[in-house]
């Protein structure tokens, strides 16, 4: 690329996150602030709690800030209200790089569901923010709590990707492909190293896999799961990473094992946007890896010691384990719900050394 290129490139991404600063702000029909919540249920643990009145901002990463899960992000704002007896609003975001410069600057106070590698960008921006809770696994456990980073490829493509009876991504080297952003887990942090792992004789470097390397013929950032998972669907690539749980509210397995290789999956006939005008085109599982469950974490300078614990305490409550908004039975058709009851069974609070492996 020349330079002419790479300097109209750069113009082009600060431009984009300067707009997507100001969508974070002012996005009234993603960010919906709660209408009630019931005064009692506040914790004691808020007795002694600061005078400070001010509403704590919640920031999502673009895969939870879509009109899909308004209903989440409006349960998590009363859920929030209660803990702390505070007002809550959502703020939503286009871009990964958005949501962790808000929780890292201060500008928002929670962080929900954040990946493994995006907490620690913020953390190593700013020491003093934390992890809460994450989601737990199907026995409200950690020993378990992970997700899957999946590479995929079309239905009627895969025979091209194995060698012999067995899928291989041996293939892939010189392909289009699509991950989620750069700062993602399971959308690029864990594929990329999968990848450079498989083909270790090439003696491969992360930058090898970029846009700018050899490695593929063109690289795709769909900014979110949902995003890459469109690259894949509309042709855009061939391949494309992304992962489980941002996936489920628009997919049904048609043939094979729950998150295994070799797994197909299709596009819900309702399907939400974006996938509603692709009902019914499936796509197949080369490699599932699993991640760690990502962290909700917290940025204290607008929360006090008594608020970050009356919030942890109400998430990983029996409560929230059967409130159906966050944790939802996969049989439900219509429900959208953050994470099914048959992998998470409600929060459990988790430490910062518990992502150590990611660092």
């Amino acid at each position: 690329m020349n330079k002419s290129k790479i300097l109209k490139a750069i113009s082009l991404i600060l431009t984009s996150v300067i707009f997507t600063i100001g969508l974070v702000g002012c996005d009234s029909k993603n960010s919906e602030k709660s209408k009630s919540v019931d005064e009692s249920a506040i914790t004691s643990n808020n007795e002694n709690v600061n005078a400070n009145t001010n509403t704590i901002n919640i920031v999502w990463y673009p895969n939870e800030s879509s009109d899909t899960h308004a209903e989440v992000r409006t349960e998590v704002e009363k859920l929030v209200k209660q803990a702390t007896g505070r007002e809550a609003k959502s703020l939503t975001t286009t871009d990964y790089t958005v949501a962790i410069e808000a929780i890292s600057s201060g500008s928002a106070d929670i962080a929900m569901a954040m990946g493994a590698v995006g907490y620690i960008e913020a953390k190593n921006r700013n020491p003093e923010i934390n992890v809460m809770f994450t989601n737990a696994d199907s026995n409200g456990e950690l020993d378990g709590a992970k997700y899957f980073s999946w590479l995929c490829v079309p239905v009627d493509k895969v025979e091209y990707y194995k060698s012999g009876s067995e899928f291989s991504i041996d293939n892939i080297k010189g392909k289009k492909i699509s991950f989620v952003s750069n700062s993602s887990t399971s959308g690029f942090k864990v594929p990329t190293a999968s990848i450079i792992e498989h083909f270790k004789n090439n003696n491969l470097t992360q930058d090898d896999l970029l846009p700018d390397g050899e490695f593929f013929s063109e690289v795709f950032f769909g900014q979110s799961h949902q995003g890459s998972a469109i690259n894949l669907l509309t042709g855009n690539v061939d391949v494309a990473a992304f992962c489980d749980i941002e996936l489920r509210p628009y997919i049904e397995l048609k043939s094979g094992t729950e998150n295994s290789v070799g797994a197909t999956y299709a596009i819900k006939s309702d399907a939400d946007a974006p996938f509603n005008s692709h009902s019914g085109k499936e796509f197949t599982v080369i490699t599932s890896t699993p991640v760690f469950n990502g962290p909700n974490v917290v940025n204290p300078q607008n929360l006090s010691s008594d608020e970050i614990k009356a919030i942890t305490d109400l998430f990983t409550s029996d409560e929230v384990a059967n409130n159906n908004k966050i944790f939802y039975d996969g049989d439900d058709k219509t429900a959208k719900g953050l994470y099914k009851i048959s992998s998470s069974k409600g929060y459990i609070a988790v430490e910062d050394s518990w992502y150590d492996a990611y660092r």
